[in-house]
């Protein structure tokens, strides 16, 4: 089984401010605040989140092959 990623480097795109953050394991987070720039970041279309969009690695769900934030029983 390959290794999860749980920090994600977070680049804001307003200011390009860029922030280590830790990624919830088993749910999406929609919104971040830059700490430099009190930007809200939203997903870009397509996207399910923050790190998917902005980040270095994308969310967990989405590294084990997932949607974001359907837990793994759950049938699509």
């Amino acid at each position: 089984m390959e290794q999860v990623v749980l920090i994600s480097n977070v680049t804001c795109p307003d200011c390009g401010h860029e922030s280590a953050h830790n990624m919830p394991e088993n749910a999406c987070q929609y919104f971040m605040e830059c700490p430099n720039c009190e930007a809200l970041l939203k997903p870009l279309a397509g996207d399910c989140c923050v790190f998917c969009s902005y980040g270095t690695a994308p969310c967990p769900p989405v590294q084990r092959g997932r949607e974001c934030g359907r837990p793994e029983d759950q049938a699509h």
